[in-house]
């Protein structure tokens, strides 16, 4: 999309050191006007999409600064990927984002979207690598299957509300020099159903509702990050009167390594040679999140070299590819030495010359002997 690279603030219209109430209301302002469902512009998806991801990254404290110091790359390296939003419910967007509709009103029937849940799951940096299925519990509000959400006992119907007389809104008016204002809002003695129980369900109390415990699956992908989220949709509180229900986020926490470290989508990790095998050259076995693995390394190795794997690093999220797997090597020199091992190591001192720790020509060497 060629709106990915532009800057955020560029997209919000707002500058660098906006604060976070200006950054949340620049983005209700723009999604009212470039909305699909409200714009007839050609690029409004995109753009929409655009102010989505700039607002997504800003208002999180973490991206954002991330993003201050390194930018777009910044992001990409340490795995951000936008949300995926579906455009085809303009409540249920702003519901991800803040929670209450975008109007600021429901349906006009009572109905409204169900709370989101948050759940959180562990996993080890292996599982992160191969991609992994979890069972996460939430609790959370379901449907009453006694009343089927009604919230009247069985056999019994709801009762039009006396206050707004079934409408579900109420008008006040009010009259100045400049003439008469009309404000609606929802009844206060239905909640905008329109409609009040006289006898309260048996089970759920008249709610409608009931609180459970879910176990869900969860799909880890290969390649998720720490502190990234999957979004199980649906699976949150259910609505009322009809409404949707709402979403479950599962946030991710990846478990350091001992035996590596993990930079983005790249691996790294450390090989200790002896000094006698980095001078005679050796081949080792080193351990990898896909077992392990002989390495073979030239005599006269030294300290802090870099072997690098292209393509065996983590799996790159959502996407194809995989980062590298690289090596530092690290020479251990020996503590402890018996007096027949410094005899020797000092026979070796001696017989030692220049050309003993002369260094191969590197690459660039290499091309100024042969341009010479």
């Amino acid at each position: 999309m060629a709106t990915t690279e532009r800057d955020y603030y560029e997209v919000l219209g707002l500058e660098r050191g906006a604060s976070e109430a200006e950054v949340k209301k620049a983005f209700r302002s723009l999604a009212r006007e470039l909305h699909p469902d409200v714009s007839k512009e050609p690029d409004a998806q995109e753009r929409f999409r655009a102010v989505a991801q700039a607002y997504e990254v800003l208002s999180n404290p973490e991206t954002r600064q991330l993003y201050d110091r390194y930018g777009h790359a910044g992001l990409r390296r340490r795995g951000y990927t936008p949300t995926e939003f579906d455009l085809g419910s303009l409540g249920d967007i702003f519901s991800a984002f803040f929670g209450d509709d975008l109007f600021g009103r429901g349906d006009g029937r009572g109905a409204a979207r169900g709370a989101d849940v948050g759940a959180v799951v562990e996993i080890e940096l292996a599982d992160a690598f191969a991609g992994v299925t979890r069972r996460v519990e939430v609790e959370a509000a379901v449907t009453c299957e006694r009343c089927e959400g009604d919230g009247a006992e069985p056999g019994t119907t709801r009762a039009q509300c006396a206050s707004c007389g079934g409408s579900g809104r109420l008008q006040q008016v009010s009259r100045s020099v400049f003439g008469e204002f009309i404000r609606t809002q929802a009844c206060g003695a239905c909640g905008g159903a329109g409609s009040v129980v006289e006898r309260p369900c048996s089970e759920c109390g008249g709610a409608g509702r009931r609180l459970r415990t879910k176990r869900l699956e969860v799909e880890i992908p290969p390649g998720i990050h720490d502190g990234q989220q999957i979004r199980l949709r649906g699976e949150g509180h259910a609505g009322v009167t009809g409404g949707s229900a709402g979403d479950v986020y599962v946030e991710v926490r990846v478990a350091p390594d001992e035996r590596v470290e993990r930079d983005g989508n790249h691996i790294n990790s450390t090989v200790d040679l002896s000094i006698v095998q980095a001078a005679l050259g050796a081949k080792v076995t080193v351990p990898t999140l896909e077992g392990d693995v002989e390495l073979e390394f030239d005599p006269g190795t030294q300290p802090g070299e870099v072997r690098v794997l292209r393509g065996k690093g983590m799996p790159v999220l959502q996407r194809f590819g995989r980062g590298d797997l690289r090596f530092l090597v690290n020479v251990t020199v020996p503590h402890r030495l018996t007096d027949e091992q410094r005899r020797l190591l000092e026979q070796f001192e001696q017989l030692s010359d220049d050309d003993t720790y002369r260094r191969d020509e590197g690459f660039f060497e290499k091309l100024r002997s042969a341009l010479r």
